[in-house]
């Protein structure tokens, strides 16, 4: 049985472009639902947590503080 990999991504954030990850609110290994939020990111007017679009066990983080990320960047994967 193969076991399927999925990157989340980024999803569209609007008019923001470039903004750092400020916190990261899981780890690998972690079982997270539909939803939960995984990394937090700040623009210049406001933080945007980013949420699971599935439920599943985190397999990797690809982002680290500090980090700048625009939309489409993948984050993780499961």
């Amino acid at each position: 049985m193969s076991t399927k990999v999925v990157d989340i991504k980024v999803p569209d954030m609007g008019d923001f472009d470039g903004v750092p990850v400020i916190e990261i609110l899981v780890a690998e290994g972690d079982e997270v639902a539909v939803d939960d939020s995984l990394i937090t990111l700040e623009s210049e007017k406001a933080t945007m947590e980013i949420p699971s679009p599935h439920a599943g066990k985190i397999t990797e983080i690809l982002v680290a503080i500090d980090e700048t990320v625009q939309q489409g960047t993948v984050i993780a994967r499961m």
